[in-house]
Order: structure tokens, then C-alpha cells, then sequence
């Protein structure tokens, strides 16, 4: 089943990776968000060794070679990200692969300083292995920073500037997406508590440093904003998190 699903993500990732193009990229951890230059969860980044977990466009590590990182190592799901990420770090050193992130692919062991991925992690259909690799791939005292949907945000709908509840929080598991991005292709995720998330990242070892649910980003401080119906607003922005972000340590 989940062999099924990643063949057929990865298919879909090819097409609509136009869509993504430095979207949801560093220093943005996700759509309205708090931003990194507003968090600082990235103390040192400064010779660091840093591996990004779905690297989609490439703009999150050419933000981290912008800050000094010395070597940038990324994995995604998506040959074609893989082309587009190529094409943004060009002049730059990176390594680059096109995996499933829950795969054990042979990266160094106890090496990065950190691990970072944004807005990519929901989309693996093995938490437990993904975040155990991922704690296997930092060095003692290195950080695992990632940012995802507020798992509840999926439940709120806004209509006619009223937001509701819409579906169980409470039931896990795989949701698909029929015509992702209107491109006629199907994607699995997913659906995910959060306390699924922090009690994954415990069970793998990792000790919880810090937990957001971010506030709306003060690029939109001041903003007016009508009531909307879109799925992403500032409207609903400002009444409810869109976005989680976490950042824990080895």
C-alpha cells in the first residue's frame, strides 16, 4: 500500500511541481506564517551541515547557503523538483536525491547540524521510520526543525465569514486528493493529530524544544482583509493557526 501510494505521488509531484516553484521555501515556514527572521529557531547556521527533508524548488537551501551553511544535502520524493532545485542552486555545491524520505537511502549517520523540512513532512506515509532516520542523520546536540499544517486548520471551513468545523480531528488516516493543483492527478496524504506528531518525534528520541502555532506574520500587520472562502486567507489566518511548526533536538 504505501510502495502504491509513493509510485503514485511521485508521479504527481513531476506534474504539478511547476505549482511550488519558491513557494512554502526558507525564510517562510508556511502560507500568512511567522517567519524565520521573526522565530530565529535557526541559532547558528554558520559552517553548518544541513540536510533538508522534501527541498521541492531549491530555495530553502540557497536561503542556508546565503546564511553560510558549509555543505547543503537534500532528499525529495520528485525528479523534476530535483531539475527545478538543480536549476536554483546553480553555482552551489549541493547533494541532491530523489527519494522517498521514510527510505533508508545510506546518508551519513550522526553528521548534520540540522535536519529542516517546510511544509514537506505531512506527505510521508511512514512517520515513525521517516523521524527515526531523521534522528539518525543529526550529530548529538543538532536540531530537527519542520513545519506542517496545523493538523486541525484542515477542519475549518470558512462560509460566508463563518468558520465551522468540518470532518473528525479525531480520525487519522490516508486522504486523496482526486485532481491535486487541477493537473487530473491523484496524491495519498496523510491526515495526521498532532499529537501523533509530538508523540512520533518522542518515541524516535528527540526532545521537544519548541512548539508554534504560529501567529499571523507581521509582513501582514495592519492589513485589512475581507471575510474569504479560500482555503488559505488572512481572514482565517488571523482567527486560526495555519500553520504548526516544531523544532526539537538529539
Amino acid at each position: 500500500m504505501k510502495k502504491t501510494i509513493l509510485n503514485e505521488n511521485k508521479k504527481s509531484w513531476d506534474k504539478v511541481a511547476h505549482h511550488f516553484n519558491g513557494i512554502d521555501a526558507l525564510p517562510a515556514y508556511g502560507p500568512y506564517a511567522q517567519t524565520e527572521d521573526e522565530l530565529h529557531l535557526f541559532s547558528e547556521v554558520e559552517n553548518a551541515k544541513v540536510l533538508e527533508i522534501g527541498y521541492g524548488s531549491g530555495h530553502s537551501l540557497r536561503y542556508m547557503a546565503n546564511r553560510g551553511a558549509s555543505e547543503l544535502w537534500g532528499v525529495d520524493l520528485s525528479e523534476e523538483q530535483r531539475r527545478i532545485a538543480e536549476n536554483t542552486l546553480a553555482g552551489l555545491s549541493a547533494n541532491l536525491y530523489c527519494a522517498p524520505m521514510e527510505q533508508e537511502i545510506h546518508l551519513p549517520k550522526n553528521y548534520f547540524d540540522y535536519v529542516y523540512s517546510i511544509y514537506a513532512i505531512g506527505w510521508t506515509t511512514d512517520l515513525k521510520s521517516t523521524f527515526e532516520l531523521i534522528y539518525s542523520y543529526l550529530k548529538k546536540g543538532g536540531s530537527f526543525i519542520f513545519s506542517w499544517d496545523h493538523p486541525l486548520y484542515v477542519h475549518l471551513k470558512s462560509e460566508n465569514g463563518e468558520i465551522k468545523l468540518n470532518g473528525s480531528y479525531q480520525k487519522e488516516g490516508l486522504h486523496t486528493f482526486e485532481d491535486f493543483k487541477g493537473e487530473g492527478v491523484s496524491m495519498g496524504i496523510h491526515k495526521r493529530k498532532m499529537a501523533t506528531y509530538i508523540n512520533e518525534l518522542i518515541q524516535a528520541g528527540f526532545t521537544i524544544d519548541e512548539m508554534i502555532e504560529s501567529d499571523v506574520g507581521e509582513e501582514y500587520s495592519g492589513k485589512e482583509c475581507a471575510s474569504s472562502d479560500r482555503y488559505y486567507s488572512l481572514y482565517k489566518a488571523r482567527k486560526f493557526p495555519t500553520t504548526m511548526i516544531l523544532k526539537a533536538g538529539k
